[in-house]
């Protein structure tokens, strides 16, 4: 008997879904950032064991939003839910529900999908405020499972696995069992870029950015791989702030991101950066469906 599934992971910003993600999987498919609403696609990673695929899809963190952008990022969350068969919803175990995670809830209410509750970052708290956090959630939705654990240390991880293989339908095998993700090279290539510079950059900057990789080019012969790629802002004063004094804040984006790509794709990269301004983008619709935040854009 073979099991397969897709087990989409939802949650508020900054509760640690896409470091769980990279737990389960063993590499890095989503960047990971201290700051909030780091995730701006849907990102797979494919966990393949004895009998069982597993399918994880991390998503955007799910909130009130109020911009276009944030509209499409809490729809892309929503939509996964379309293609699951099970759900994961990871909170901080730190903090009680408030209004955003009520906000969740309620999302999942009329949904007949399996939904384990999953408490992050246990690491960080005494073991004896997880039951009084355990009964607080189990006011609000009647949960498969619930399992506390620290995806940072990875207290638990086999637990979470071997309790979603249980819940999962028997199924096929839908990607080859040597592929961790279906994103491509390019949108990996973009994301890395674009990790280093919300870490690099303060306030509004992380949030008015968008990466796009123009030309990725492989030299077998000389493992090397050539990749050109803009990052557009929406402001002139932006785009001072990027390139930094004597251009090197963008070189040290460049420097950073080249590393881990090096890492990535097991190749010397030859990384050309430049900064592009696009006037208001994230409260345009046709730059959003440009620079790839659009339903039909989702996929790639």
């Amino acid at each position: 008997m073979f099991k397969s599934g897709f087990i989409v992971i939802i949650g508020k910003p900054n509760v640690g879904k896409s470091t769980l993600i990279n737990r389960i999987i063993g590499e890095k498919v989503a960047i990971t950032t201290h700051k909030p609403q780091t995730t701006r696609n849907r990102i797979t990673g494919i966990k393949n064991i004895e009998d069982a695929q597993l399918i994880f899809v991390d998503t955007p963190g799910i909130h009130r939003a109020k911009t276009i952008l944030n509209r499409y990022l809490v729809d892309t969350a929503r939509d996964a839910f379309t293609d699951a068969d099970l759900i994961l919803l990871l909170v901080d175990a730190g903090k009680e529900p408030d209004d955003d995670d009520r906000f969740i809830l309620e999302s999942l209410r009329d949904m007949s999908l399996p939904v384990i509750l999953v408490i992050n970052k246990i690491d960080l708290v005494k073991k004896e405020s997880l039951l009084p956090l355990i009964e607080s959630y189990r006011k609000h939705y009647s949960f498969r499972e619930i399992i506390p654990l620290s995806a940072l240390k990875g207290f638990s991880i086999d637990r979470l696995i071997e309790c979603a293989v249980g819940l999962l339908p028997e199924g096929p095998q839908y990607f080859h069992e040597d592929l961790f993700t279906d994103l491509s090279e390019r949108f990996l290539a973009a994301e890395m870029i674009r990790e280093k510079l919300t870490l690099l950059t303060q306030k509004e900057i992380p949030y008015s950015t968008a990466v796009m990789v123009d030309q990725f080019k492989e030299d077998e012969a000389r493992n090397l791989i050539h990749i050109q790629a803009t990052i557009n802002v929406e402001k002139d004063s932006q785009k001072g702030i990027l390139i930094g004094r004597r251009g090197l804040m963008l070189k040290e984006i460049g420097r950073r991101a080249r590393l881990d790509m090096e890492t990535f794709f097991n190749a010397k990269i030859y990384l050309e950066l430049y900064v592009r301004v696009r006037k208001n983008w994230t409260r345009d619709a046709k730059w959003l469906r440009e620079f790839g935040y659009g339903k039909e854009n989702r996929s790639s």
